[in-house]
């Protein structure tokens, strides 16, 4: 399964939210799930970071035209040259999606992924309808293999 894993290029809380994503990595490598996120830096590396450690593998779509852009932990860049407009890639590409943190780039990923009728799991992130909020990247990975 593909799991996209959205949140800010930059990690609000600090280190909470990377060490979240990290660890959502890390589950969802450990479980052969693939990863695909926006392939830059805060929520996007961490989870990279934690899928590469744990053997795993990650997608990154990029908003630019220039593949090397991505984070050092992608295993496949995917230059698009859309900027935010790849949000819906992102998300259309995952069977389910975990929200980490994030600002606005992250509230139009959720939008897309519950537009698409993607599960989408929380950790500290938009309190809206439809998205379920839950405390540990365990039950964020586990909410969305149940529900994809």
């Amino acid at each position: 399964m593909r799991v996209s894993v959205i949140g800010g290029g930059t990690v609000g809380a600090g280190e909470k939210h990377y060490e979240q994503a990290k660890q959502v990595g890390e589950l969802l490598a450990e479980r052969d799930h693939t990863v695909v996120c926006g392939g830059r830096g805060g929520v996007m590396e961490a989870v990279c970071k934690g899928a590469s450690e744990a053997g795993g593998r990650s997608i990154g779509i990029l908003p630019g035209a220039d593949r090397s852009a991505a984070n050092p932990f992608v295993t496949m860049a995917i230059a698009t040259g859309l900027g935010n407009a790849r949000n819906a890639l992102v998300v259309l590409n995952g069977d389910g999606a975990i929200a980490i943190d994030g600002a606005t780039g992250t509230l139009s990923e959720i939008s897309h992924a519950l537009d698409f009728g993607r599960p989408v799991a929380g950790l500290d992130t938009h309190e809206i309808r439809g998205v379920e909020a839950l405390e540990t990247p365990a039950e964020a990975v586990s909410y969305v293999e149940a529900h994809a």
